[in-house]
């Protein structure tokens, strides 16, 4: 390589002695580089250090840049805090910001952001917009005590992140978002909810009003019942007589006598939560399948705190635990059934179906068979029997439209059933009744399940008066086509949906209209 010009040898870490008569003493040697002579009188010019100022400002922990930023795909390995990467996907934090974990009752999981103070309502609806669901009414969040066997309904006023704050954190409680038709039942039936037998005779004499008048005006008469305690720190339980009144529960020491002398106080109902027990027989040996108990709602839950009843049948649990809601929160259970009528626009169908009922009395029952024109019918015994022979015509003309051969099986397949909110598959007889309970012992309330003992046949299971009954769907054949049947024959069905539809307008067999399917929403 030929260089123009005149060049001198330089090493890196060496320094040139001019004293010496240009000899170069070494210190060290390392690369070998080419650099021109300089002019006489000039000296070599070494490049300084040059400070680079940082823009981060003291004590923070994000950088800065102009690009947008770039979501974090690995959160899990470092906090948003100390991650290199901006992450704008969180909520911003905030100290009336809390994060709420709440289950379906297939035991998904979905995390919310509530505010303080946010009430179980409107966290409901939250949920209901969160998760798609087809309407918005009757639902619930329910406090569940899995190892306890524990479960309550949270009223729609009460603070859902206070309740929460309550709990002990090596507990498995939990909030389930499920249906819960039965929770102001007893405004529209008090009749079925407090039967005569367990009112006490006091009554509210001085108002001048009936027990149903009372409880529909946010009132609750005395109770008064025998109810099976378990006794503290034993698995022996007692049979005694009770009475709740509105200054709290006692128990009569001499049969059923209601003296001062003889009534010993049990528990004051201000501070107290009332729950149902789920399976009481196996996890503390009660009586009878209808046990309930109550518990300070400010203490964890604690099997040493509880104070566990039985009862002899549901109508009965049912009375004692409305009774106990009736007596804590009083007026604001009925502010919060009016609400839940107003938000739902019960009120605007109510005032529609009067229209509707006074529109109805001007019709006339008419009769278009004849050549002259239509006739209208003044014999009721004729109208009636002239609508009787307009649904049978119906239901032979419909059931003849779905036994054409023409009729294409896409349209209408024969597992239509499988896809319906209320059909819940192979589940057990217990568990269906399980389920019909925790949405609500009204009636009307239904599911329809795989039958387990008899093959390619089906179960109703069906709740009337606070029972849940169980009718076997049969499956027929007739005229070489397959229906379903539950009146051996007299009525058939080509499908389930055919069946529930029917159900849904007439009685049949049945003691009542389905009008509540018990479903199961996913979050």
């Amino acid at each position: 390589m030929e260089v123009e010009g005149s060049w001198t040898e330089a090493f890196d870490g060496s320094d040139i002695n001019e004293g010496s008569g240009g000899t170069s003493h070494f210190l060290s040697s390392s690369s070998l580089t080419l650099a021109p002579l300089l002019t006489d009188g000039s000296s070599i010019r070494r490049s300084n250090p040059i400070l680079i100022t940082s823009n981060r400002v003291k004590g923070s922990d994000s950088l800065s840049f102009s690009d947008p930023s770039i979501p974090n795909p690995f959160p899990e390995l470092c906090s948003p805090s100390k991650s290199p990467v901006l992450i704008r996907s969180f909520h911003p934090t905030s100290s009336d910001q809390h994060v709420l974990k709440v289950f379906s009752e297939d035991n998904n999981s979905r995390s919310l952001w509530v505010s303080a103070g946010s009430t179980a309502r409107e966290v409901c609806s939250l949920l209901v917009k969160t998760a798609h669901c087809s309407d918005v009414e009757n639902w619930a969040l329910l406090e569940l005590h899995p190892s306890l066997g524990l479960e309550r309904c949270l009223e729609d006023h009460e603070d859902v992140l206070k309740i929460q704050a309550a709990w002990s954190l090596k507990g498995d409680t939990r909030l389930v978002f499920c249906k819960n038709y039965a929770k102001y039942e007893f405004f529209r039936k008090p009749t079925l909810f407090f039967p005569q037998n367990m009112i006490s005779d006091r009554g509210d004499v001085e108002k001048e009003m009936t027990s149903s008048q009372l409880i529909q005006s946010g009132g609750c008469p005395e109770i008064q019942g025998f109810l099976h305690v378990k006794e503290q720190s034993r698995k022996s339980w007692k049979k005694l007589y009770f009475f709740l009144r509105r200054s709290g529960l006692y128990c009569s020491t001499k049969g059923t006598s209601k003296e001062p002398r003889h009534l010993q106080y049990v528990a004051e109902l201000e501070d107290l939560n009332v729950y149902t027990v789920v399976n009481g027989r196996k996890l503390y040996g009660a009586p009878t399948d209808f046990s309930f108990c109550i518990k300070p709602s400010r203490k964890p839950v604690r099997a040493q705190d509880l104070k566990i009843f039985s009862a002899e049948n549901e109508q009965t649990r049912t009375c004692w635990t409305s009774a106990f809601r009736l007596f804590k929160h009083g007026k604001q259970l009925q502010c919060n059934y009016q609400l839940s009528q107003l938000r739902h626009g019960n009120l605007e169908a109510r005032n529609v179906s009067d229209i509707k009922s006074k529109s109805e009395a001007s019709l006339v029952a008419m009769d278009f068979s004849g050549k002259a024109g239509g006739r209208v019918i003044q014999n009721p015994t004729e109208a009636q029997s002239v609508e009787r022979e307009e649904g049978q015509a119906w239901r032979r003309r419909e059931a003849l439209r779905c036994s054409l051969p023409n009729l294409s099986s896409a349209a209408r397949p024969a597992s239509i059933h499988t896809t319906q909110p209320w059909f819940h598959g192979g589940v057990s007889r217990s568990d269906a009744q399980r389920l019909i309970e925790k949405q609500g012992l009204v009636d009307g309330m239904f599911l329809i399940r795989a039958s387990q003992q008899h093959a390619q046949c089906f179960v109703l299971s069906l709740c009337y008066k606070l029972k849940t009954k169980h009718y076997l769907i049969i499956p027929c054949e007739d005229g070489g086509r397959k229906y379903f049947t539950m009146d051996d024959g007299d009525t058939l069905f080509i499908d389930l949906l055919q069946l529930v539809e029917f159900h849904q307008i007439n009685k049949g067999i049945l003691p009542v209209c389905l009008k509540h399917p018990c479903v199961c929403v996913a979050l």
